[in-house]
């Protein structure tokens, strides 16, 4: 059967010879004085699967597995997942602090998940500032209820300069004391979210710990009066009463993350890590309420 090839008609078989020898031969102006074009060699771009781009395969740099689990040990200097957090990059304080406030607390898989090791200092800035500021708010919206609830009292505040410069010393003192120990209560829970994870087999991130500890910090002042005042002006009351219920299921969304993305515990382990956390975060709790009774306490008696 005939064949187009290159816009040349090409005979068939049986008078490949006759045509040759007569081309050989100056038969005729018109007799083919050039080769039959041969079969061409298949060309790498004649596959269809070339036509595709393939993604680049990433390998452990030490086994050269795609599927490896982690060869090596864990270096508390480095970070296996490049990520960036907010606070850590150029830009104003408020801009910087809201962004990550926000991102650790409605983003809080997706953050925690990837959470990079890094200097402790950026953070504990982050969660002085937080908690400064969580505190602080909470102070503006309670000192007036407590004025309205307890008239006589603040009448005698305002007017009395001695109780007034007593007040007022104790504020000083009481919003960043508490801020501090806020700020001390996430890094032992951090600290024993990282104790738990290593009794499951589980390899230390103590840095990492510290780290998610500081910027979970992050929760509190999204949960707080001013978080609250911000997202209603800038996305409607709906979106701020949601930080409420937010607040709630977010420390055990965010201490999933962490365990399955930074220590890669299984299901069941990170169930196991979790038990260890939460006590930890109960005694937190009792000795933060013994500490702010004794606090008041004493106020009162002096």
């Amino acid at each position: 059967m005939a064949k187009e090839v290159s816009g040349l008609r090409r005979k068939p078989i049986s008078n490949v010879g006759s045509s040759v020898s007569t081309g050989s031969a100056g038969a005729g102006p018109y007799a083919r004085r050039s080769p039959l074009p041969g079969t061409r060699a298949p060309s790498p771009s004649d596959d269809p699967v070339d036509s595709f781009d393939v993604p680049a395969a990433v390998l452990c740099a030490f086994c050269g597995n795609a599927d490896c689990p982690g060869c090596s040990a864990a270096n508390e200097n480095e970070s296996g997942v490049i990520a960036i957090v907010p606070w850590e990059r150029p830009g104003t304080v408020w801009s910087r602090l809201w962004a990550t406030a926000n991102a650790t607390t409605q983003g809080a898989e997706a953050f925690f998940a990837v959470l990079p090791d890094g200097e402790i200092r950026p953070a504990m800035r982050f969660a002085l500032v937080a908690e400064l500021l969580a505190v602080g708010s909470m102070v503006v919206i309670l000192a007036p209820l407590l004025a309205l609830a307890l008239p006589t009292l603040a009448l005698e505040i305002i007017y009395n300069p001695q109780l007034r410069s007593s007040a007022l010393r104790w504020l000083a003192l009481g919003v960043p004391g508490f801020a501090l120990w806020m700020v001390a209560a996430h890094i032992t829970h951090g600290a024993a979210l990282d104790a738990g994870a290593r009794r499951q087999g589980a390899l230390p991130q103590r840095r990492r710990a510290v780290r998610f500890g500081l910027y979970a910090c992050g929760w509190d002042l999204m949960a707080g009066p001013l978080g609250a005042v911000v997202v209603g002006a800038t996305k409607g009351l709906k979106d701020a009463l949601d930080l409420l219920d937010i607040a709630v299921r977010v420390p055990g969304r965010a201490t999933a993350a962490l365990l399955q993305g930074v220590y890669k515990l299984p299901p069941e382990g990170v169930a196991r890590a979790r038990r260890i956390g939460a006590i930890a975060a109960v005694l937190i709790a009792l000795v933060s309420g013994g500490v702010v009774a004794l606090v008041v306490l004493v106020g009162l008696l002096v």
